[in-house]
């Protein structure tokens, strides 16, 4: 006994074979789509066939500009004049007071406004100084003479140099004596009692009159 074959089954397994051979191709396009690279040759630009156009920086010089020229100096212009050419001026001279021949001119006293010198100014520094008499030499050998070493100084071993200052009197005597630098241990007041029993100085001078100066001289201390 033979089967009679579906013709609608046929139709049918045939759809779904080509169904799935359409799927397949479909499917194998849109992949080629995805991997395929195109190349836009528009863009492409060949840097070997670039001519060189830049043209060599050179260097140059800074110039230097020399300083503009000194203005001129208009020099005055000197008009000769002849010396035999004589001025004629008229000059008129007038006077408020009559004076005739037996007029007398009454002398005018003459008063120096000049400062005066200050007896009592004690100079600093003056054109003559004041020196004892024989000299530095002779008053410092008095002073060797006179002073007696402190016992206080001597026991402490004190040795220096004291500066007394003082002011000569136009006469030549000495006052106004202090230490103004001492080494203590009774230096000091020895060195001004000393100083203070010295003989008369020669007063110094200023414009060839005797004036006050003051003075600052070093008494040594030393043990021998």
């Amino acid at each position: 006994m033979e089967l009679k074959k579906n013709p609608e089954a046929d139709v049918h397994a045939k759809s779904g074979l080509f169904f799935s051979i359409g799927l397949m191709l479909t499917l194998a396009i849109v992949l080629f789509a995805f991997e395929y690279k195109t190349y836009d040759d528009a863009n492409l630009v060949d840097l070997g066939q670039l001519d060189d156009d830049l043209e060599e920086i050179l260097d140059v010089p800074l110039t230097e500009q020399p300083p503009p020229p000194p203005p001129k100096i208009q020099q005055p212009e000197i008009i000769e004049v002849d010396d035999d050419e004589e001025i004629e001026e008229d000059i008129e001279i007038e006077f408020d007071i009559d004076m005739d021949e037996d007029m007398v001119v009454e002398d005018i006293p003459f008063f120096d406004d000049g400062e005066k010198e200050v007896a009592d100014e004690i100079f600093q520094v003056v054109e003559q100084q004041p020196e004892p008499e024989g000299g530095m030499q002779a008053f410092y050998q008095y002073v060797q003479k006179n002073m007696k070493y402190p016992s206080q100084a001597r026991r402490m071993g004190i040795e220096g140099k004291v500066f007394v200052q003082f002011v000569v009197n136009t006469d030549g005597t000495i006052q106004d004596v202090e230490a103004i630098k001492g080494i203590g241990g009774g230096c000091d007041e020895e060195a001004i009692r000393v100083l203070k029993a010295a003989p008369a100085w020669k007063p110094g001078k200023q414009r060839g009159k005797a004036v006050r100066v003051r003075m600052v001289i070093p008494i040594t201390f030393k043990l021998g």
